[in-house]
């Protein structure tokens, strides 16, 4: 027995635990946690525990007299006062300081997507938004990383998580619950995409999805945990995470009410190592690689036809004139549902320009009609084409009745994506393009033409194919009437004189 003593002692001492580890156990002590839970929690045996508390004179809280209280409602009677007067003052800073991607968009939804480089800063953007939803009122919340270790390492106990955000409470970790306790009663769950079927049953008011695009059934998951939103007035779901070329990415970014923020991790290098971004663009600018893991750019494998490095190179500014302007129109299949693509492009000789990415989803057909019309007397454009194979003559009653103020010349799809932008695709890679600003979202759709699993998603690169079709290799516009010729052969007996 004494050999069993000694070597759990040797065992906790070989774990170095820091002062700040001991404080906190310490604190948990106080505040009612038996010694066996404190042990659990912090890997410490219960006898090291027990020597330090007679040793330092901690209340005697594992005596069987005060076992069997429940542990009070503020585990961290320090912290309560923080979140009672001091979360307003430190959510006011953190707006402060956050980037525009970090912050939660203004727009009613219920799936925020953060789609960001590395290091960009989404884990702490999630923990922020999280924690002030905990803080505000008690409620039960969920959270989902690619396995428990993510969780616990990055969402719950990481640099940027859940326990660690500055000025706010710390809350306590049940690791044999695997759930977070705020002061206040709020409760966090943590589970694994690797067990989707877990979320069955329990119920939430908002969750925190972190890497959604390495979990190993995205799709499955995400469906599963969305119907456990369910409490509340409005459930909201928030993701996190760096891209990849994956389907169930496309469908979320694609849902009406899903809004996205984006960032570089240029967007936030302030908060990492100098050397890091001039290292890694050293290395890999220009590749595919850099574009999804630092730009945090939704790029697709082989078989697409833009390359990043051909994109990274297209932006530049608007020529003092341009010859032409047309308003290129990808209109929605449905009403209210799919994203109506609207790209404004103009000529300046051999060169193409693109002005401007209008393009929206979730519209009417008289609303994305007026969008269309509002982008096309902004530019002066002279021209706009738009897909008919979506309802032909109506497409043009519909423009007309949102007050087009130039021709709509409709133009039919009878070749597949693909092959429509193959001839654009070579205007890029002869350097005849210019993207007159930043167009992430559409150049994440040319990066990902020609990939399968993606033609129907692509409203704004099929707008883009249309206008660069009619201002770079269509036939040249007709500047006034003309006389069509015709063929001035005698009239047939009978019809003459």
């Amino acid at each position: 027995m004494t050999d069993e003593i000694k070597l759990k002692g040797t065992i906790t001492k070989r774990l170095h635990h820091s002062p700040e580890v001991w404080a906190q156990a310490k604190r948990d002590y106080l505040a009612g946690y038996t010694a066996s839970a404190v042990s659990a929690h912090y890997g410490m045996s219960v006898d090291a525990i027990r020597k330090r508390a007679s040793k330092e004179g901690w209340c005697k809280a594992h005596h069987v007299a005060t076992a069997e209280i429940p542990p009070p409602l503020f585990p961290f009677p320090d912290d309560s006062q923080a979140v009672k007067t001091g979360d307003s003052e430190f959510a006011s800073r953190w707006d402060e300081i956050a980037h525009a991607a970090q912050r939660a968009p203004a727009l009613p939804w219920s799936t925020w997507l953060f789609q960001g480089g590395r290091g960009a800063g989404k884990t702490r953007a999630g923990a922020e938004w999280l924690a002030a939803r905990a803080e505000a009122a008690p409620g039960i919340f969920a959270l989902i990383g690619p396995t428990q270790h993510d969780v616990r390492e990055v969402m719950v106990d990481g640099p940027s998580g859940l326990r660690n955000l500055p000025g706010r409470a710390r809350p306590w970790y049940e690791r044999s619950r695997r759930r977070l306790l705020w002061p206040n009663g709020s409760v966090a769950y943590a589970f694994s995409a690797e067990e989707p079927e877990r979320l069955r049953g329990p119920q939430f008011e908002a969750a925190w999805a972190d890497e959604f695009c390495i979990w190993p059934r995205p799709s499955e998951t995400l469906a599963i945990l969305r119907m456990g939103l369910r409490l509340g007035v409005a459930p909201q779901l928030v993701v996190t995470t760096t891209p990849k070329p994956l389907a169930a990415l496309r469908v979320l970014r694609a849902e009406a009410s899903c809004v996205m923020t984006q960032a570089a991790t240029v967007v936030n290098a302030a908060h990492l190592a100098p050397t890091f971004l001039d290292g890694l663009h050293a290395l890999y600018g220009g590749t595919r690689l850099a574009a999804q893991e630092l730009e945090g750019l939704l790029v697709d494998g082989d078989g697409a036809l833009w390359r990043a490095g051909d994109l990274a190179r297209v932006r530049g500014a608007r020529p003092p004139a341009l010859e032409r302007v047309v308003v290129g129109v990808d209109p929605p299949a449905g009403a209210g549902g799919a994203a109506c693509g609207i790209v404004v492009a103009g000529r300046s000789g051999a060169r193409a320009v693109v002005l401007a990415d209008r393009s929206a989803a979730g519209l009417s057909p008289l609303g994305w009609a007026t969008r269309v019309a509002e982008a096309a007397r902004e530019f002066g454009a002279h021209e706009i084409i738009a897909e008919a194979n979506q309802g032909g003559d109506m497409v043009r009653a519909t423009l007309a009745s949102a007050g087009a103020p130039c021709a709509v010349r409709l133009v039919h799809a009878s070749r597949g994506k693909r092959a429509r932008a193959e001839p654009i695709a070579a205007l890029y890679e002869q350097g005849r393009v210019t993207h007159a600003g930043a167009f992430v979202a559409l150049e994440e759709e040319l990066l990902a033409l020609g990939v399968s699993e993606s033609e129907g998603l692509l409203d704004r690169a099929d707008a883009l194919v249309w206008a660069l079709t009619a201002l770079m290799l269509g036939p040249p516009p007709s500047e006034g009437p003309r006389i069509r010729g015709f063929d001035l052969a005698p009239f047939p007996r009978g019809l003459s004189g």
